[in-house]
Parts: structure tokens; sequence; C-alpha cells
């Protein structure tokens, strides 16, 4: 494991599982997801220690390398990663390389999959807002002759919107990366995939006025339907201009 002989994967993987602080590993990232792995892909690797562990895998702390990316935490702080976070979406789709807890690592990335309806409810609120927000300005600026302002808002808006449904399902939103493998595998509710997929490129690289009104009054529909009413409600009369 010298410069000469870079640390590997496995190797590593071979070393953690002989050593008994070490009471999980979690691959995640795109070796995490089927077909996704390329030949520039490397090995992101959570390696999770029993609390209060004492080892020398300490060291390799912050490891990165072409091969290999290392994080090492004690089992609390895993726990609460991403809870709330980006690295959520990450652990909600990572594989289990190595569980010593008789599932706990396992049901502790399954937790993460999914959003209490507390969580889901609190989320999509503000999600809604941040999406009407980001259309009304978009159609604002088209109104009045501010082109690229336009664009760029109605690009922010598909951000938002994604946040938005996936809330609505009580699932974290996948990186952009992997939004098409995720929705091929896990559509959402109510929505084609490929139309949605199509609808969202299409709003991003032109901002359509008319496609943006058409997919708002979908996303009122289904957000009157989950409860969020009050929040579309608040925009008075400004409804009128998003909607077709």
């Amino acid at each position: 494991m010298t410069t000469q002989q870079p640390l590997t994967y496995d190797a590593f993987v071979a070393l953690a599982a002989a050593d008994p602080a070490v009471v999980g590993l979690v691959l995640k990232g795109s070796r995490a997801h089927e077909g996704m792995a390329t030949r520039h892909s490397d090995h992101d690797l959570y390696v999770v220690l029993a609390d209060d562990a004492a080892t020398g895998l300490t060291r390799f702390a912050g490891h990165r390398s072409a091969e290999l990316d290392l994080v090492v935490v004690s089992l609390t702080d895993f726990r609460a990663a991403g809870m709330p976070g980006f690295e959520r979406y990450a652990l909600a789709r990572a594989r289990v390389v190595l569980d010593r807890l008789d599932g706990e690592i396992t049901r502790i990335l399954a937790a993460k999959a999914h959003l209490t309806a507390d969580e889901a409810a609190r989320d999509a609120a503000t999600r809604l807002d941040a999406y009407v927000n980001s259309v009304y300005r978009s159609l604002k600026n088209d109104r009045d002759g501010q082109t690229l302002a336009a664009r760029l808002d109605a690009a922010d808006s598909v951000g938002h919107l994604l946040d938005l449904l996936f809330t609505l399902d009580r699932r974290p939103r996948p990186y952009n990366k992997y939004l098409a493998w995720e929705l091929a595998r896990l559509p959402l509710p109510g929505w084609d995939t490929g139309t949605l997929l199509d609808t969202v490129g299409r709003v991003t690289a032109i901002g359509e006025v008319t496609v943006q009104r058409e997919l708002f009054a979908r996303v009122e529909s289904a957000a009157r339907r989950a409860g969020h009413g009050e929040v579309l409600d608040a925009w008075g009369l400004d409804l009128e201009l998003m909607r077709p």
C-alpha cells in the first residue's frame, strides 16, 4: 500500500472486514447503481465503526484516489448522515458490502430512502412555493422581453419541481445523473416517465412558455390533491399568469 502500490477497493475491503471495529461497509455512487459505472468510476465507500472503537483504520479517513474514496464514520454519525442533507439520496441507493449488526446497517439505509409523513408535508410546502416562485418569475420575464432571465428562471424551476415531486412521493430526489435511472425503476405516481423527462428537458433548454404553463397545471392539481392548496392560494391572482 505504498505509492507504488495504491490502495485498491478489494484490498481495503479485505482489510476492513478483518477489523472487528468495523460494523459496516457501504458502497455508494455509480458502483451502487446497476449499469451506471464506467471505466472512470471510482469506489465510494463508507466505513462504519462501532461507537468509541479504537482502530488504525481511521488513518484512511478522507482517502481519495482514482480507485477509491473513503468516508470513515462512527455508527452514530452514519445514522445521521444525510438526515437531512445532500448525501441522503446517495445513501438511500447505496449497497451494503458488510453488515455485522444483524441487518441494522441495511435498516439505517432503508430509513434514509423514505421521508416521514411530517418531513414530506413540511418540505413539500416549501418546495412547492419555490417552484411557483421560479415559474412566476420566468413567465413574467418572458412577458417583459427578458429572454435570458426567463430561461434561467425556467431552469431553476425544474430543480424545485423535482424536489417537490419526489418529496410528494416521500423519497429523496436523485442526483441529476441518476434521475432517468431512478425513474426507470421507480416511476413517480401519476407521471409518465418519458413525458416528464422530455418536458423538463424542454423547459431547461429553452423555457417554452406553453410547456411551462401546461406543466404548472399538472403540478397545481397534484399539489392540491396532496393538501397544499393553501400554498398556491397565497399567490392570489398571480396564479393566472402561470395557468394555461
